[in-house]
């Protein structure tokens, strides 16, 4: 096809097709939550290049697939490129997608995955645009639908067109113009080559193009007729589920507003920071002591204190401890204007020069530069990590002081009884405030609760958030569980609090010795509520109620002490115990299913993926070369037979292959017209020997079988010239 139009042109019409796709990639930036938009360009820009230099389609098909990879591999990989590691977790992360499509759990799917059907979008996206713009010439419904897309966007989202309609006006109108002209001059069969390679022809399209955009733009235009949508749209959407049980949807990260919990969220694996630390353990960030009945709130304003940098007076519980170190490096803060720290934090060293102010309330720790809050990328805590001895805790008695009582047993008047019923229920078995602690946290691994971030309903407007998940749902995340456990504990009189932060993030990298850090990456993923029980003379205590997560903290085992943690018993409700007696096959099943965990997933999902890649990739290879295997096969049948019949069908063939080039007959056109047509574009006769040998057979019904020889080289050299 090189010589179809000239490469001047050709050039422009790539450059019209980048352009137009660009319009389409720049809102995804507003609507969506992309935050990477250049490097999805450069691979579109790097598409385009490669199909404007018609390189052969196995090494295009090679060079974008490497590209894909090296893009997949900078941004979410963290092993050295094509090391095992390096495989293992890329196929585990497909396979694990793969696997939550065909559940269709779309918002389960990882940031990664979702980037690689981005960039296997925009891969289809350049072919399919060569195909209209330079093959077929057709690119009038590409047009129309980019100015329906940016038009709808520009209505109904934050997203404003107004520049880029402009651009899609002058570059859409330019293409059109171009591509209407050559196919007038392939319709008219014009010869002569300055009509093809002269400039001047351009000028009268340029112009009017620039005319008619300069009047579009400086003429009066009607106001709009209806209320800009956006800003309701806006406002529904913050308010969705207020007075209704829909579930939002929320992004997962930490946030500051805990006000209305509940809804659904959307998972994402952004990196927010990395830590080097000897062993895992939480992030903790602030405490909250309010609950409202739909969340939680601060009872007063944050109250700082200057702490000096090497001694951080934070002392949430007077218990034994063992020093340590971290150091943290962020990399995407979000909205956390707060330090995050593990517990037993005494110290931090920075390279800036701040004060450290300290909340002691609410656990809040800020630094501050020239009298305000700044944020710290890198900075190493000295941290005395606690152990908390069970005996203990477990004889700590009940004597509280009065401003711990008062504060953190506080709860709504509109709690429903109910909740203090179950928690008194639950509880009644056990004997100090320790095993009451432990037997709430373990009653949502017990009792039918299941751990889940979408379909999660946001409670009405009369309802309770603690109440509508012990009552009704039974399906939530971590601040469900959370909350329920501060808020059953408070109804027993028990001082506790609702902690928020992230857990201890991915390994990314492990030590070589022993003695080693190890570097965690902590992750939006990652963020997380839990709970802490105060305990006389002892202090506050981390506890893990949320279903599948475990205490990051060291609890000492006291031989002495009262009856072990495993013997506590959980009661259930005559409900749930009828259930049990119905269901006997299902609760077996379900254990066998939680038992077995994910130990098929890998091996299965492995196999599976890697047939279905194989299996795709022959199939696209298949598609991609169906012209010359079939022009192969044709040839060879040919050249056996040599018989009416399959001349037809290879006659049939050779006019497939022209029109799937962009050399179809027109309407009209008797096959001696077309066959003049082909042989002037590629300079030969071959074609008009192959029509008249046709219409021989169609006329008279026979064909000259000395002459099949000559006819199959001269429909093999035909093909070949089509086909480059």
């Amino acid at each position: 096809m090189k010589n179809e139009t000239p490469m001047l042109y050709t050039a422009v019409l790539y450059i019209c097709a980048f352009i137009l796709f660009l319009e389409w990639l720049y809102p995804v930036n507003v609507v969506g939550d992309v935050t990477n938009l250049t490097v999805f360009i450069l691979f579109t820009l790097f598409c385009f290049l490669i199909s404007m230099l018609e390189i052969k389609w196995w090494l295009s098909m090679a060079l974008k697939g490497f590209g894909l990879v090296f893009i997949i591999h900078s941004l979410f990989l963290v092993y050295p490129f094509l090391s095992k590691p390096w495989v293992t977790q890329l196929f585990t992360e497909i396979g694990f997608n793969v696997n939550v499509l065909i559940n269709q759990e779309w918002y389960e799917l990882t940031p990664m995955f979702r980037s690689i059907l981005f960039l296997i979008l925009i891969w289809l996206m350049s072919y399919l645009l060569h195909y209209w713009f330079i093959v077929m010439k057709k690119i009038f419904l590409f047009v129309i639908l980019t100015f329906i897309y940016l038009t709808v966007l520009d209505t109904f989202t934050a997203y404003d067109a107004d520049t880029a309609i402009v651009r899609t006006f002058i570059f859409s109108f330019v293409a059109l113009g171009i591509t209407n002209f050559f196919k007038e001059i392939d319709r008219e069969a014009i010869r002569f080559s300055w009509a093809r390679n002269a400039p001047i022809w351009v000028i009268p399209i340029i112009s009017v193009v620039l005319f008619s955009t300069l009047i579009g733009y400086a003429a009066p235009k009607f106001s709009p007729q209806w209320p800009d949508p956006v800003p309701f749209l806006r406002s529904a959407a913050d308010g969705a589920g207020s007075s209704g049980g829909g579930a939002g949807i929320q992004k997962v990260g930490y946030g500051t507003n805990d006000s209305r919990l509940g809804g659904s969220f959307v998972q994402s694996y952004t990196p927010v920071f990395q830590a080097s630390a000897k062993d895992d353990h939480y992030w903790r960030i602030e405490s909250k002591d309010i609950y409202t009945g739909k969340g939680w709130e601060r009872s007063s304003d944050l109250n700082f204190e200057r702490q000096p940098s090497d001694e951080i007076d934070l002392n949430l519980a007077r218990v034994e401890t063992q020093e340590f170190q971290t150091s943290i490096d962020f990399q995407n803060r979000g909205s956390i204007d707060k330090m995050v720290y593990p517990y037993g934090i005494s110290g931090v060293e920075t390279d800036k020069n701040v004060d450290f102010m300290l909340d002691r309330q609410f656990g809040v720790i800020q630094a501050w530069q020239n009298g305000g809050n700044t944020d710290l990328d890198r900075f190493t805590i000295t941290y005395d990590r606690p152990s908390y001895n069970v005996g203990k805790l477990r004889q700590a008695g009940e004597e509280d002081p009065a401003a711990i009582k008062e504060r953190y047993t506080q709860l709504p008047e509109s709690l429903p009884e109910r909740v203090g019923e179950l928690a008194t229920q639950v509880t009644a078995n056990t004997e100090n405030r320790y095993d009451a602690a432990k037997t709430i946290e373990s009653y949502f691994n017990q009792n039918g609760f299941v751990y889940r971030i979408n379909n999660v309903p946001v409670p009405k407007e009369n309802q309770d958030y603690v109440d509508q998940f012990l009552f009704e749902s039974r399906a939530g995340y971590c601040d469900n569980f959370s909350t329920a456990m501060v808020v059953m504990l408070r109804t027993l009189d028990i001082p506790a609090r609702w902690v928020k932060g992230f857990t201890a993030g991915t390994v990314v990298d492990q030590g070589e010795s022993a003695d080693a850090h190890d570097i965690y990456e902590v992750t939006n993923a990652n963020a997380h509520s839990w709970v802490e029980v105060y305990f006389p003379e002892v202090g506050w205590v981390p506890f893990e109620p949320t279903q599948g997560f475990s205490n990051p903290a060291e609890f000492q085992a006291d031989p002495a002490s009262a009856t072990p943690e495993t013997d506590v018993e959980v009661p259930q409700t005559p409900e749930e115990q009828q259930e049990q007696v119905e269901k006997p096959e299902e609760n077996a099943a379900a254990a066998a299913n939680n038992d077995d965990g994910n130990s098929n997933f890998t091996v299965n999902w492995w196999y599976v993926l890697t047939g279905a890649a194989v299996l795709l990739l022959v199939a696209y290879v298949l598609y991609r070369t169906r012209f010359r295997w079939q022009s192969i096969y044709l040839h060879y049948k040919f050249k056996r037979h040599g018989d009416q019949r399959t001349y037809q069908e290879v006659y049939h063939h050779l006019l497939k292959v022209l029109a799937v080039k962009g050399l179809a007959k027109d309407e009209g056109q008797t096959l001696r017209e077309y066959s003049r047509r082909i042989d002037s574009r590629y300079n030969t006769d071959e074609m008009g020997q192959l029509t008249a040998h046709y219409e021989r057979i169609l006329y008279r019904n026979n064909l000259d079988n000395n002459a099949a020889d000559n006819l199959s080289q001269l429909w093999k050299n035909l093909i070949k010239r089509i086909m480059g």
